[in-house]
């Protein structure tokens, strides 16, 4: 029996998947810690002692939280439009190629995404939870995970829940391979847009979102709301939110005042009225 097979035979599964979680924060950080030195976007982003600490928790829960609770809804939801929609739809989505069923998931949950992620800024209720990821003023790769749990799995079940609804994925083993490869990808590429790297990608930043486009979206300052989409700018330009400048922004966080403290931060927003939202200003990028 191999090493990793060992482990996997003598340890319970949520012990397995913090050993996974402690590799890819390993592999992140040798990745992104040297890059952010060399390449970054302004040398004194650098977040404080508790801050690092508190998103070091963030990244373990958001790790873990969403698989935990969205299993049984999006079941239902698969089993619910099994139940209204044409039997052809699925039986024609799963005849198509995995690269094409992958490519139509990519669209379909960067639309439930972005709508999430728009009416989360939009909406006081939604705001006092998303509110936790915009707090940083320094961005660097694991602001990624900072995510208040109510705001990640809302977020999470609206990208995914069409995947689900057209038959792009179901519950049983053979079509979990799409959700998978989906989270997995928006999860690499999220490290990338949130670090704190001087990295532009010329013509492709209109096709695929870069940092400089989403260090936007964090942006302290004028315009606000704006860079919504987590992979595909498309979806901002066609919808009127996208903001791609040559520059760079001089401030990054919220006016919106957080708990310093790590239980405030998860505590305050389902006990307090709903924040207001950034401002609704109508700029155009």
């Amino acid at each position: 029996m191999s090493f990793i097979s060992s482990i996997h035979a003598h340890l319970p599964p949520y012990a397995i998947s913090m050993v996974r979680l402690l590799v890819w924060l390993v592999l992140l950080s040798v990745i992104f810690v040297p890059l952010e030195r060399l390449f970054a976007v302004r040398s004194e982003n650098r977040p404080g002692r508790s801050e690092r600490l508190h998103n070091l928790v963030y990244y373990f829960a958001s790790s873990l939280l969403p698989a935990l609770v969205l299993g049984a809804p999006l079941a239902l939801a698969a089993t619910g439009a099994g139940l209204l929609l044409p039997a052809a739809l699925p039986a024609a989505v799963g005849a198509l190629p995995f690269p094409v069923r992958l490519a139509l998931a990519l669209v379909a949950s960067e639309i439930g995404f972005y709508w999430a992620h728009r009416l989360s800024h939009a909406l006081p209720w939604l705001w006092r939870f998303h509110a936790v990821h915009h707090s940083p003023a320094h961005l660097y790769f694991l602001v990624h995970t900072r995510a208040h749990p109510v705001d990640l799995i809302f977020t999470r079940m609206c990208s995914l829940l069409p995947l689900y609804v057209l038959g792009l994925a179901t519950p049983d083993a053979h079509g979990s391979a799409t959700p998978v490869a989906l989270i997995l990808g928006a999860a690499v590429w999220g490290f990338f847009i949130h670090s704190n790297l001087r990295v532009r990608l010329g013509p492709l930043e209109w096709l695929v979102a870069s940092p400089a486009f989403h260090h936007w979206h964090h942006s302290r300052g004028a315009p606000v709301n704006r860079n919504f989409a987590a992979t595909l700018p498309l979806l901002d330009k066609l919808f009127g939110t996208l903001h791609l400048p040559p520059t760079w922004p001089a401030e990054y966080g919220t006016e919106t005042a957080l708990a310093p403290t790590l239980a405030g931060q998860l505590v305050d927003p389902l006990r307090h009225a709903p924040l207001p939202p950034p401002s609704t200003r109508a700029e155009r990028g």
